[in-house]
């Protein structure tokens, strides 16, 4: 059966698409899953911009108007993952109805194992909208109070649409003193947080290379952390490998 995980976070900035793209490029690299991404953030689309798709002729935007099916703005990414995008055109906002979303997205069972959804940042129609379609829903945050308190608005949200809440990600963190802790987080939220991403100087550098940081820095910190939580979401372990076989890993990607 197809599990459907709407990844959202109360605010832009907390790294939620770039999280998306690489628990997306995990589950299809390590863990040969078939999982299709597809882009919920219509009016400021940033994802296909992440990967280096500048232009599809073929969006979510499209399927959204009936102009066309789901089946056919599906592109194949070199991970393996596959990638609905959202479109870059103003133009292509008219006609959008964003709650249509979850009829579209029906279309996707049994033909994949997993989608994820990258929903908007913050409570607007386009969240609710990914919200709406999922079956789960994973909320992402850095350690700073405005952030958090933004998920236990949302908390509320999901548990009144009764969707599952499968925890918090913490992202971003470099364990300052003046960053909150995740015992704290836990105790503000009431929610578990199932992952804790470290800043890494490496994401922005894959960013710039438009590939994700579990493909192009596989060893890196903030991708052995991804790729465990990768893992947990489909209920396997990670194991880190040893240094020969990561020099070999990074040899055989250059």
């Amino acid at each position: 059966m197809t599990r459907i995980i709407s990844i959202v976070s109360g605010k832009g900035g907390v790294g939620k698409t770039t999280l998306t793209i690489n628990i997306g490029s995990a589950l299809a690299t390590e863990y040969k899953t078939d999982v299709t991404v597809v882009d919920c953030n219509i009016s400021t689309s940033h994802l296909g911009l992440y990967l280096g798709m500048y232009y599809s002729p073929i969006t979510i935007n499209k399927v959204l108007t009936g102009e066309a099916t789901i089946d056919e703005s599906i592109y194949q990414h070199f991970t393996g993952m596959k990638i609905i995008p959202a479109s870059l055109s103003l133009k292509d906002l008219s006609g959008v109805d964003v709650f249509g979303l979850k009829n579209a997205i029906k279309n996707l069972q049994g033909k994949t194992d997993i989608v994820l959804l990258d929903a908007a940042p913050g409570l607007g129609r386009e969240t609710l909208s990914a919200i709406k379609a999922s079956d789960e829903v994973l909320f992402v945050t850095t350690p700073f109070v405005p952030a958090i308190m933004d998920i236990i608005k949302m908390k509320r949200l999901v548990e009144e649409m009764d969707v599952k809440i499968n925890g918090i990600v913490l992202n971003m963190v470099r364990k300052e003193k003046y960053e909150v802790t995740k015992d704290e987080v836990e105790k503000l939220t009431e929610l578990p947080v199932i992952s804790t991403i470290p800043e890494d100087r490496n994401v922005p550098k894959s960013l710039s290379a438009k590939a994700p940081i579990v493909v192009l820095y596989p060893n890196s910190p903030a991708s052995i952390e991804l790729k465990s939580l990768a893992a947990m979401l489909i209920g396997e372990y990670y194991e880190p490998k040893n240094i020969l076989a990561r020099f070999v890993e990074k040899f055989k990607f250059w």
